[in-house]
């Protein structure tokens, strides 16, 4: 979905430096080799390493260079020490102290991250978004409906239209004739409920591990409709080579509608220091996401 949150006027602090001492004690045993791994999301305000330890092990260490980068690492905790589930890598530790905060996990440079996908690999993706969603949520995780200002992109859409506009997307006359049936909906979609929700479903968060699926980055852990970790996940696998996402779920419930006004309303903004590129992707994932709506909803196309 890249839901990236963004620090905006922070100060990076140095990605080449490696926390040796840190990662010793976080992971009980001493660093003897380390490989830097490029970020394959859309924030640089991490560095990643996959290190060899002294004992055997190899594991994956994110690092925050950032205030912002150390709260997501405090989130992802939060899930990793409480949840047990089949779909969450293996929690080695963690450090987190003033200017140092750090996660460990089992290493997954050898499983698959696609694309490609396969059918298969698919099945597999939404069988486990149905455990993710069996799974009791740890205690002090925010309700998704907290975040339904933040999701729901079509008043800033109806404020200042331009953004939208200047991405090409929509004609002004298709925007005026759908944006009060899109407000309308995105309002009254439903987003309370008790399931554990990972909220940030795309390929460069999740692997496979033979039929085994693998979710990462669970900084955006949340509760609430459990609907919405498909719905957000669609855009990003059309892109991918996969299905047209009403053929996956013919009826968002409204979804489809909050989903395209989160992409429309950050499409055509400037691009985050700290997320250069996000700015792209969330355009091509507006494309689809859009159609999605006016789809459901009823609406002309696009270019109408």
């Amino acid at each position: 979905m890249s839901l990236t949150r963004t620090a905006t006027g922070s100060s990076l602090r140095n990605s080449s430096s490696f926390p040796a001492a840190e990662v010793e004690a976080s992971a009980g045993a001493a660093p003897v080799a380390r490989r830097y791994v490029p970020g394959s999301g859309y924030a640089t305000n991490t560095a990643r390493w996959s290190v060899d330890l002294d004992d055997g092990r190899r594991v994956f260490v994110k690092r925050a260079l950032d205030d912002v980068a150390a709260g997501w690492l405090r989130d992802e905790v939060r899930v990793y020490a409480s949840v047990a589930g089949s779909f969450l890598p293996r929690f080695v530790g963690w450090h987190d102290a003033p200017g140092e905060t750090l996660l460990v996990i089992e290493d997954l440079g050898d499983a698959h991250w696609p694309p490609p996908w396969s059918s298969d690999q698919i099945s597999a993706v939404l069988a486990t978004l149905d455990s993710v969603h069996e799974t009791t949520p740890p205690p002090g995780l925010p309700p998704l409906e907290a975040a339904r200002d933040r999701l729901d992109g079509w008043p800033a859409v109806a404020a200042d239209p331009e953004p939208l506009l200047s991405t090409g997307l929509c004609s002004p006359e298709w925007l005026e004739a759908a944006l009060g049936t899109l407000e309308a909906t995105s309002r009254a979609c439903v987003l309370s409920g008790d399931a554990l929700l990972h909220l940030d479903v795309r390929s460069d968060n999740l692997c496979l591990r033979g039929e085994q699926v693998l979710l990462v980055d669970w900084n955006f852990a949340c509760v609430g409709n459990p609907l919405i970790d498909l719905v957000a996940w669609l855009p990003s696998l059309r892109l991918e080579g996969g299905p047209e996402p009403w053929e996956l779920v013919p009826d968002s419930h409204g979804l489809a509608a909050l989903l395209a006004g989160f992409f429309a309303s950050r499409a055509g903004l400037p691009p985050p220091e700290t997320a250069p590129t996000v700015r792209e992707f969330q355009r091509r994932q507006a494309t689809v996401a859009l159609e999605w709506a006016a789809r459901e909803l009823g609406l002309t196309t696009l270019s109408a």
